[in-house]
């Protein structure tokens, strides 16, 4: 199936959510339609990328959240250089699992300016088609993590991720939709598909 143009549809929400899980399922699903599509994740392997993920394994030390900041905006613009716009214009699905609104509520959570990280990236990010951001309590999700893992990230305390979860609960617009992620994995893919139908003519 040809598309008239990329679209780009973008996972978010606190970690447990489940939103990985429906990433990988959004891509098979679309690729069993015949859909050209890619699956990306933020932070990414790139230099910018690994440095984030060094922080989230040895926790934040010294790093101030307007240094950390930075290196997620460094890591986002060598992403959409090298994968993003590269794909939209070879009209496919770019699936993100993270973007520029995780950034905004994590680190709106330690004290920066949510909206202003929002309106700063979009200046230079593409505007995504849908933004699915997916809400479970942040016990639940915990839980979730401490069962699945051996250790947490630095960015992975209740405290933390209710403050975190309360900044995605409040970005609005008209490519912004909430997901519960209670019930089955199938459940909730029901839910993201019923969701994204609308930008597709899957008849």
């Amino acid at each position: 199936m040809k598309l008239a143009r990329g679209v780009l549809i973008v996972f978010e929400g606190i970690d447990g959510t489940g939103k990985s899980t429906q990433c990988s399922l959004l891509a098979n699903s679309l690729s069993e339609k015949q859909v050209p599509n890619i699956a990306l994740a933020e932070p990414t392997r790139g230099t910018w990328g690994m440095k984030i993920r060094r922080l989230l394994s040895e926790g934040r030390q010294d790093i101030t959240p307007q240094e950390e900041l930075s290196w997620f905006v460094n890591d986002r613009k060598e992403d959409i250089e090298t994968n993003i716009l590269p794909a939209l214009q070879k009209n496919k699905v770019v699936i993100m699992d993270r973007y520029y609104f995780s950034t905004a509520a994590y680190q709106g959570a330690l004290g920066l300016d949510p909206n202003q990280i929002r309106l700063d990236n979009e200046k230079f990010a593409p505007i995504p088609d849908r933004v699915l951001i997916f809400l479970n309590s942040a016990e639940a999700c915990l839980e979730r993590i401490e069962s699945s893992r051996d250790q947490k990230s630095a960015f992975e305390n209740l405290d933390y991720l209710n403050k975190v979860q309360q900044i995605f609960k409040g970005f609005n617009g008209p490519n912004i939709r909430f997901i519960e992620s209670v019930g089955s994995i199938s459940d909730i893919h029901e839910k993201v598909l019923a969701e994204i139908d609308d930008l597709f003519d899957f008849n």
